[in-house]
């Protein structure tokens, strides 16, 4: 199912091209046993998580200046490609910083990119970023600057260099499971992930997970939380944000009662995925979180 050959080298034979039960298709990694946006596949993910939730269109055409998305978990680039189709309809300029530790994904899906669909008329961006880390554009109404950061994410945000990112309005994060991939969802993580933002400049945080242990961790770093919008099977994700007026539907009470019964809501601290129940020191912060000052006191108790 390959494409013609080009100039972009194939990835080690460790990524599979499925058809989902849908009929679309998507990659799988055999090295780790996952696949990428299962069920409904990784345009249609894309579309309702990032591009329909965040109202995208609009919120590009009401920028000003660079509109700047944070791509963590840059992948087969099913998001960062879908987000910049759904731009192309807008004016102005965007600027996408991409984010992965290996680019054999996005090698394996550009090798399917005649079955996977979402690569047609980025071929040449495609190209340019593999060889370069650094591509520009023009995508329908919109100019595009597209930046690669190769590396550890975790140790990345750590770095002096992140200071100078752009900041942005839209964070894409997409990294595999915390039981695969457990500093990439610890609270040191988005804690840093939090103070790297910039408080005059709304910034919304889409992810798949709906766990009470991300959104305890998402809490404790600084974000406002609250249910996302529905995904293939997923009933509800998560959305984050800087700013409570980017949040629909913001976790209250109800939630917060059920948190002290959980048995998975302590945050990752790093270096290995546990269970556990919410701390009695993580507990008091989280009931005098901002987003839950308006309760009654006691109403959670």
């Amino acid at each position: 199912m390959a494409e013609s050959s080009t100039s972009v080298p194939p990835p080690p034979d460790r990524y599979d091209l499925v058809r989902l039960a849908n009929g679309s298709f998507s990659l799988r990694s055999a090295r780790l046993g996952e696949t990428f946006h299962p069920v409904i596949g990784p345009v249609a993910e894309a579309e309702a998580l990032y591009v329909q939730q965040l109202d995208l269109i609009d919120r590009f055409a009401k920028s000003e200046g660079p509109f700047v998305i944070w791509d963590v978990g840059l992948g087969a680039a099913a998001n960062a490609l879908t987000v910049l189709k759904a731009l192309s309809a807008g004016s102005g300029h965007v600027e996408i910083v991409s984010f992965d530790h290996d680019l054999d994904p996005l090698r394996a899906g550009y090798l399917y990119r005649g079955s996977l669909g979402y690569f047609g008329g980025f071929e040449s961006a495609v190209e340019t970023l593999l060889s370069e880390g650094l591509a520009r554009f023009e995508c329908g109404g919109a100019t595009v600057l597209w930046k690669l950061w190769l590396g550890d994410f975790p140790t990345l945000l750590a770095s002096p260099s992140a200071s100078a990112w752009p900041k942005p309005s839209v964070i894409l994060f997409d990294a595999f499971s915390p039981a695969r991939n457990p500093d990439m969802w610890s609270l040191p993580l988005f804690t840093q992930l939090f103070r790297a933002l910039d408080p005059e400049k709304p910034c919304a945080l889409p992810t798949y997970s709906r766990s009470t242990l991300m959104r305890v961790t998402l809490l404790l770093a600084g974000f406002f939380v609250g249910a996302g919008e529905a995904t293939g099977e997923k009933e509800e994700t998560t959305i984050a944000a800087n700013s409570l007026e980017l949040v629909a539907s913001p976790l209250g009470a109800p939630w917060l009662k059920r948190v002290k019964n959980s048995t998975s809501a302590e945050p990752l601290a790093g270096g290995g995925y546990v269970q556990r129940r919410l701390s009695l020191e993580n507990w008091l912060r989280l009931s005098a979180h901002p987003q839950f000052a308006s309760l009654i006191p006691g109403s959670f108790d």
